[in-house]
């Protein structure tokens, strides 16, 4: 019988690697080809796709092993979150060659085109669409609330390539490249000042035949793969690497591509609603004694717990090796509602002076930034009415929301 392999196992033979293979002197890309060329970039892959075919729970013991050593890891964005498993679980094996390897070292830079001005919520009425021509696709139509076009290589793509069939059967899933003349990406400048998104307009872009993910028309499933990895937010915060000693190329480069990175997040916290500052500034507002606002308090962060430790189940699924799901939508939903609640609590504790963007006290602006931000976490991701859809069909076993259009050709209602 052999032994159950155990997190000690791992991080022992991980040590061990790095003693002889860490060398912060040679180059970000150089030590990432080493990293991919080991396995130990996401140990939970296949040989085959650069892994070592260990539990799932092995990335997670691997990344917080090499972060305590101060190692850098794979890049950060959403190739590596959405991209490279969307591929690795429904892509040829001719694609997965071409794009894996390439974006578990950095070298490829991916955004995600899906919502639509016309179809958000309802993504399966995206209109989007891409024709064959010869052995290429041809696509035309316009995406928006795309985060990293502006910088991305490769985009996840859903179109609609058959309106003869039902609306959430004639759309294909495809990898398009970015830098060419079809694609034209434009910034949007939100309420709260920041330019996160961008809309992309598509005229005449080309993907090249293999570059369709899975089967033609199967590409809502597929999408619905890389939205559940979506709802399984991570914490947006940059990684930390020992500043003691000489600053070598691969730590430099790597905390310059991690800022570069998390600009476009900069607000995110904002967005979740600063929860973890309402104690401080019913303190310095001195509100704290009063008896409304410790009780909003005590609820808002009573929930936020809550919501913590659903997350925190979710997380354990995945380590046991289950793939994302439903419970990914509770915690998006319960997310939202955290947000919604601390911004009144904010409210509460600063009266008008929630609307301050400057002020003696630094976080006066933080506050009023919270208040327009916090919207947005309804959206992102999938709306709160989308959530509670999924739940109730998904979680609670009740019947699907009635619809009159999944089986007309999508022609009939667009």
């Amino acid at each position: 019988m052999t032994t159950p392999l155990t997190e000690h196992d791992v991080r022992a033979e991980l040590n061990a690697w790095l003693d002889n293979a860490w060398d912060p002197s040679i180059g970000l890309a150089a030590w990432r080809e080493r990293l991919v060329s080991s396995g130990w970039a996401m140990p939970s892959w296949p040989v085959r796709w650069y892994g070592k075919g260990l539990p799932v729970w092995a990335d997670k013991t691997v990344a917080d092993e090499m972060r305590t050593a101060g190692v850098v890891g794979p890049p950060l964005g959403s190739g590596m979150s959405l991209a490279a498993p969307t591929l690795l679980e429904h892509a040829t094996d001719d694609l997965n060659e071409q794009l894996l390897r390439p974006t578990l070292t950095g070298e490829l830079r991916w955004c995600q085109l899906f919502s639509e001005p016309g179809a958000g919520s309802d993504l399966a009425g995206l209109t989007a669409t891409a024709t064959l021509d010869g052995d290429e696709w041809v696509v035309n139509g316009q995406k928006v609330w795309t985060t990293s076009a502006g910088h991305a290589d490769m985009a996840m793509l859903v179109a609609r390539t058959d309106w003869s069939a039902a609306k959430h059967h004639g759309i294909s899933y495809f990898v398009l490249p970015m830098r060419q003349p079809g694609v034209e990406v434009r910034p949007i400048v939100q309420m709260n000042r920041h330019a996160s998104f961008n809309e992309v307009f598509l005229t005449d872009a080309r993907i090249p035949v293999g570059n369709l993910v899975g089967t033609l028309g199967d590409g809502w499933r597929i999408a619905r793969t890389t939205l559940a990895h979506e709802r399984t937010f991570a914490t947006l915060r940059p990684p930390r690497y020992a500043t003691d000693g000489p600053r070598h190329p691969v730590i430099v480069e790597a905390e310059a591509e991690a800022a570069e990175h998390f600009k476009t997040y900069i607000w995110y916290p904002q967005r979740a609603g600063r929860a973890d500052l309402v104690v401080d500034r019913a303190r310095a507002r001195v509100v704290h004694t009063d008896p409304v606002v410790r009780q909003e308090i005590a609820r808002l962060v009573s929930f936020a717990l809550a919501s913590e430790w659903t997350a925190a189940r979710g997380r354990a699924a995945r380590a046991l090796g289950r793939p994302p799901g439903p419970e990914g939508s509770l915690g998006k939903l319960a997310a939202s509602e955290v947000a919604r609640r601390a911004a009144r609590v904010h409210s509460l504790i600063a009266g008008a002076g929630a609307l301050l963007t400057a002020g003696d006290d630094p976080s006066d602006a933080v506050i009023a930034e919270v208040l327009v931000s916090t919207p947005a976490q309804s959206i992102a991701g999938g709306t709160d009415e989308i959530q509670r859809n999924i739940i109730g069909e998904k979680i609670l076993g009740l019947p699907r929301e009635p619809s009159s259009d999944t089986d007309r050709p999508f022609r009939d209602h667009a």
